[in-house]
């Protein structure tokens, strides 16, 4: 019976890539099959492949990057990869089994990095593993792949850990946890959506100087202030939009919910409250002067630059720390020859389970600390390659450093939301404590839990952050 998953990749190079997706597939219910010898450098059984494509395999998944070929130099595959492909085409004609070998390309690669590669179905994962994992599944649903009922997503688990070096496992302590979300504490007791007859005049609108924050969908408005102005100019003439409707909406009802057939639906106060938000963090990080890099979802990553930033580091406490010792952490830093590293943070609003900004951290890289790369492919790469050689520690101490680094010259994060009301935000996420815990490890070779089994890299080598 058909009812496998093979995954067939690049070792060493894309072993992380290949791990990650037969863990959440396994974890997913998919039976899959990964040569775990391969990864723990030793020689691979040619026979089980050959068994394994040849009767059970439903699905050929090829990890796409450079790294199939030979020198990553397209036309000539590497030995293993070719004989694993050569086996499932063969099997896919013999057969007749519909897109039996899709390719998962990680790495923004060209679609032709070998004969025949372009006639194949691929799943991008280059922007997001997340997304790429979503398509993978809706298409393995559609072939109606089956799922198994054993325990493998526990047996990967378990393999994973006996022999990748997790040695420090959970324990029973009094630890402190640091959320994402940074707490919202209060907003004005109501919102007010301004609906325009036309998207052009509520643009128009928008775009126009204005104290307080206003958010925009499509032509409708949105603010804390009961009033906002109604003229503009264009083509050199005064003009004055047409209203169509003003609401009025209680900011707690419109986030505990509602009954209304009408606009505005509570769906609708919600969205309009949460571009509303959306637009007073980026008012917050445009008063400190931050940059920031649309990502591939349009979301805007900010990041500090040598203007904004004294220096490369940000000063902070921890909170409940017994001894009152200021921690320093680099935003900004050094990167190979290629120009600087930052720090950066997108942001979402939430209204469950906290009124908050729920923030989700980035790497961004520069050429000159101000202006990103313009390649999003060579910012996916080296956001990957960087990225995993930093663990909970930095992060939260980046994260952290950065709540703190947005502070203005008095030593506070606020803004004014309408005439009488100053949104005021601690520079603090969401803290919970919990009665388990673990010791993270100290050592470097923990950075990649993979390291062992890669040769070093020319730029890893180079590699230097400053003020580390």
């Amino acid at each position: 019976m058909r009812d496998r998953i093979f995954i067939s990749h690049a070792t060493p190079e894309n072993n992380s890539y290949a791990i990650w997706l037969a863990s959440r597939l396994s974890s997913l219910g998919y039976d899959t099959w990964i040569d775990k010898n391969a990864l723990l450098g030793g020689e691979k059984f040619w026979e089980e492949i050959d068994q394994v494509i040849r009767h059970s395999a439903a699905k050929f998944l090829l990890v796409y990057s450079k790294s199939i070929c030979i020198d990553q130099k397209p036309g000539r595959l590497k030995d293993g990869i070719y004989k694993e492909y050569s086996l499932a085409e063969s099997i896919s004609k013999q057969e007749g089994i519909k897109d039996f070998v899709v390719l998962l390309n990680i790495d923004g690669s060209t679609y032709n990095l070998f004969i025949g590669a372009d006639r194949l179905v691929q799943i991008p994962f280059y922007d997001n593993w997340a997304e790429g994992l979503r398509q993978l599944v809706k298409k393995l649903d559609k072939d109606k792949i089956p799922k198994t009922v054993s325990n493998q997503a526990a047996e990967f688990a378990e393999w994973y850990e006996n022999k990748y070096i997790i040695k420090n496992g959970i324990v029973e302590k009094n630890e402190l946890y640091y959320s994402t979300f940074w707490p919202i504490p209060e907003l004005p007791k109501h919102l007010y959506i301004y609906q325009f007859v036309s998207e052009e005049e509520a643009r128009s609108i928008y775009t126009q100087e204005f104290p307080y924050p206003i958010g925009k969908i499509a032509n409708i408005l949105s603010s804390f202030s009961s009033e906002i102005p109604q003229q503009f100019q264009a083509d050199g003439h005064n003009h004055t939009a047409q209203l169509k409707g003003r609401f009025e909406i209680e900011v707690n009802s419109g986030l505990s919910g509602f009954d209304s057939t009408s606009f505005p639906t509570h769906r609708d106060c919600t969205n309009h409250l949460s571009a509303l938000l959306t637009r007073v963090f980026h008012l917050l990080m445009k008063k400190r002067s931050m940059f920031w890099y649309e990502l591939a979802n349009k979301k805007q990553a900010y990041y500090f630059t040598p203007a904004n930033l004294h220096g490369t580091k940000v000063t902070f406490d921890y909170p409940f720390r017994r001894k009152k010792k200021e921690k320093k952490k680099s935003l900004i830093g050094k990167y190979l020859s290629l120009g600087k590293w930052h720090y950066a943070v997108s942001c979402r609003p939430a209204f469950t389970p906290f009124l908050a900004f729920s923030l989700k951290s980035h790497l961004v890289f520069t050429e000159n600390g101000f202006n990103p790369w313009e390649d999003k492919n060579k910012m996916h790469t080296h956001r990957r390659s960087k990225g995993k050689r930093l663990f909970n520690e930095e992060w939260r101490d980046m994260f952290l450093g950065f709540l703190h680094g947005i502070k203005d010259k008095e030593g506070k994060i606020k803004i004014s939301l309408n005439n009488d009301f100053i949104l005021k935000m601690d520079p603090s996420p969401i803290l919970f404590w919990a009665d388990f815990g673990y010791f993270e490890p100290k050592s470097k070779d923990r950075q990649d839990v993979l390291n062992q089994y890669e040769e070093e890299t020319e730029e890893d080598k180079k590699e230097s952050i400053s003020g580390e």
